[in-house]
């Protein structure tokens, strides 16, 4: 009795058959709406001249930045030097569709880490139901991810999507709710001694003050999701995480390293842009 295994892949097997058959319309609308995502941002990524879309990105740091600090203006350089590479390359479409998926994971990522950090941080049963989850998802071998991802939504760039999403989501809910709770109680009194609802108090108080550590979390997500570029390749997600995955398929150690080289270049360039914004936001509430 005790040498017999049990039979936990079939029972795993027969739910997720039974899931999946069940929730079919379900799993229809979020794919039509990832791809209404994705579709969109490339479009307008795309619409952009690769010149333009240069010289925005630099612009964007030194007016981030300010135009007086050398950090700016270095950052400025780098992406005028990065992105210019990557252009000549001849890899900028690649780019575009590996940013866009990035962006479309990161917007589903807000949408659902938002609202279960503001939860995690106003109720302790919610918090003690969501930790060991994060836990889970944050202990997870990231190759995981793609088999509910390819199960649910086939292959594509939206299970792609659906799986860096997931694999990025823990740290966004970690941190808007390690924010919230640090938000001084004098703060708090005091907007509640004016008169302040629920809703006021968080978006007017705890939000703002928690901003900090919620840009962190957004940065921390963006720099998971580009991790998974490389994985989500494997299930047909494309983008630069293709060239990678080709590279090392066919043994070609350079166009290997040119795509990590892209990859890079977009992640410097991310973290980056995260920083300023969350810098300019302090400065502003200053």
């Amino acid at each position: 009795m005790w040498n017999s295994p049990l039979p936990i892949d079939q029972w795993v097997s027969q739910a997720v058959d039974s899931f999946t058959y069940r929730y079919a319309t379900a799993f229809d609308s979020i794919t039509a709406f990832v791809q209404h995502i994705v579709g969109g941002l490339q479009s307008g990524l795309q619409w952009i001249p690769e010149w333009a879309f240069i010289i925005a990105t630099s612009v964007f740091f030194v007016a981030a930045g300010g135009w007086r600090r050398m950090a700016s203006w270095s950052l400025a350089l780098f992406s005028i030097i990065g992105l210019g590479l990557v252009w000549n390359l001849g890899y900028w479409t690649d780019l575009i569709q590996t940013l866009s998926l990035v962006l479309a994971a990161e917007i589903l990522v807000l949408l659902m880490g938002l609202p279960l950090g503001i939860l995690s941080a106003k109720s302790r049963p919610v918090e003690s139901v969501l930790r060991p989850v994060l836990d889970v998802m944050q202990t997870m071998p990231a190759f995981v991810y793609l088999v509910p991802a390819v199960i649910f939504f086939g292959l594509g760039l939206v299970p792609g999507v659906i799986a860096t999403t997931i694999f990025a989501l823990p740290p966004l809910i970690r941190l808007t709710a390690l924010g919230i709770r640090q938000v001084p109680e004098e703060l708090v009194e005091a907007a509640q001694s004016f008169g302040a609802t629920w809703w006021q108090l968080l978006v007017k108080v705890q939000l703002p003050t928690a901003m900090p550590s919620i840009m962190a979390g957004v940065n921390q997500s963006i720099m998971l999701g580009l991790s998974m570029v490389v994985i989500s390749a494997m299930i047909g997600a494309g983008g630069l995480g293709n060239v990678v995955l080709q590279g090392i398929t066919q043994l070609d150690v350079g166009k290997g390293f040119v795509g990590g080289l892209c990859v890079v270049v977009l992640a410097i360039l991310l973290d980056r842009m995260t920083q300023s914004i969350n810098q300019w936001n302090k400065e502003r509430h200053s």
